[in-house]
């Protein structure tokens, strides 16, 4: 499809953005809300960004669970707000990875959660978690992948020099920052910017493309397994 130009809203300086695929980001509800689990290490403008978009009716869904890693991570406060259950599972308790996914996939399974969002979730996934939801975890990545991918995406962009740069909503596979590509924001590159500033235009388009995208996950995943998907409700 072809892609269009959106305005930045509350972008710090209202640089517009391209968006691809062109989808409304008020995607065609799902019958039936999709029970989402949320993952994320930090503050959780991300995981505000999706309970907002599902309050305001573009995104036909439930948050069923928060899970977060760092006891001090201010996600908690914001899942209090919206008066989603929180669990926190620190990594730092667990020996291997693979013991701390089992837990993850413990917590999401007890919530009876469908999707996982990976919104700012700063650990690497192991088959454990993977394997668990087949095709059914999505991450968002600041920056337009393939190109810097890993840790420190926006300050990649700085140091090569690229005067575009943005953020991919993408299927989560084993290897890092991979998968089927489902939405891209492309964000200008400005002659001024530090990580900060750039990392902060690039949220902005973040908060923009993540509930579409999940929508849009489940769309595609219906169409291509319809007797999974439906399944899964029924399950």
């Amino acid at each position: 499809m072809t892609p269009h130009p959106v305005s930045a809203e509350s972008s710090p300086d209202s640089t517009p953005s391209l968006v691809s695929p062109s989808v409304p980001l008020n995607v065609r509800k799902e019958d039936v809300p999709l029970k989402l689990g949320i993952m994320a290490s930090g503050n959780g403008s991300n995981f505000e960004a999706v309970a907002s978009a599902i309050a305001q009716g573009q995104l036909n869904a439930q948050i069923q669970v928060l899970i977060y890693n760092n006891p001090e991570a201010k996600v908690a406060a914001r899942a209090a707000n919206w008066a989603v259950p929180a669990v926190l599972l620190n990594h730092r308790d667990f020996q291997h990875r693979e013991d701390f996914d089992r837990q993850i996939v413990q917590t999401l399974r007890q919530y009876e959660v469908e999707w996982v969002v990976m919104a700012g979730w700063m650990r690497l996934v192991t088959p454990v978690l993977i394997d668990a939801f087949p095709d059914q975890i999505i991450n968002i990545h600041p920056s337009l992948l393939p190109s810097f991918w890993g840790v420190r995406g926006v300050e990649q962009a700085l140091d090569a020099g690229v005067k575009i740069t943005g953020c991919t909503v993408h299927i989560v596979s084993l290897e890092v920052d991979s998968g089927p590509i489902l939405l891209q924001a492309a964000v200008p590159v400005l002659p001024e910017d530090t990580p900060e500033t750039l990392h902060a235009r690039i949220q902005v388009q973040e908060h923009r493309i993540l509930p579409p995208a999940i929508a849009l996950a489940t769309i595609r995943a219906k169409k291509e397994r319809p007797d999974q998907m439906s399944g899964s409700r029924d399950s």
